[in-house]
C-alpha cells in the first residue's frame, strides 16, 4: 500500500513541477477564472473547442501543488475529447473526490487516481476540485467560479 501512495505522490509532484498544457491560448473559445480563497489558488483555464471537440486547452495561475497538479492532470484527461465526455469526466471526478461516488469509477490506469489521496485531507478537497469546477464553468459559459460557492 505504501508503494502505491508513493507512486501517487510522485505523480502529483511531477505534474506540479512540470504542468502539462501550462500557458495562454492564442484563440480560446471558452475560458473561466477559478479561485479557491481558502488556499489562495487562482487559475485561468482556457479552451479552444471546434465542433464539439476540445482541440486545445491551457491554464495559467498560481496555487498549491495539489491545485496545480490537479489542473495539469485534468488538462491531459480532457484534451482532444468531446465536450460532453469532458463534462461527464468532470462530474465523476468531483463526485468521487467529495465522496458522492465510489473510487471504483476512476480507472486504475488513469493518473486521476493520484488525486484520490487528497480525500484523506478534507481541507485540501477544494484545491483538488478547483480545476474541475473551472472546466465545467468554462464549458457552460461562466467566466468565473469560486470554491466558496461549491
Amino acid at each position: 500500500m505504501a508503494e502505491i501512495e508513493e507512486l501517487y505522490q510522485a505523480i502529483i509532484l511531477d505534474h506540479n513541477a512540470r504542468p502539462r498544457h501550462f500557458g495562454v491560448l492564442r484563440e480560446p473559445t471558452h475560458a473561466s477564472e477559478g479561485r479557491n480563497p481558502l488556499c489562495g489558488d487562482e487559475l485561468l483555464l482556457q479552451l479552444h473547442v471546434e465542433g464539439s471537440i476540445i482541440q486545445e486547452i491551457g491554464f495559467t495561475g498560481q496555487g498549491c501543488a495539489i491545485s496545480k497538479a490537479s489542473c495539469s492532470i485534468m488538462t491531459d484527461a480532457v484534451s482532444g475529447k468531446p465536450v460532453e465526455q469532458a463534462l461527464k469526466e468532470c462530474n465523476k471526478v468531483i463526485a468521487v473526490l467529495t465522496g458522492k461516488e465510489t473510487e471504483d469509477s476512476i480507472p486504475e490506469d488513469s493518473e486521476l487516481v493520484a488525486l484520490l489521496g487528497v480525500k484523506q485531507f478534507p481541507a485540501r478537497l477544494k484545491c483538488a476540485t478547483l480545476a474541475w469546477h473551472a472546466l465545467e464553468a468554462a464549458l457552460r459559459g461562466q467566466s468565473t467560479v469560486s470554491t466558496e460557492d461549491k
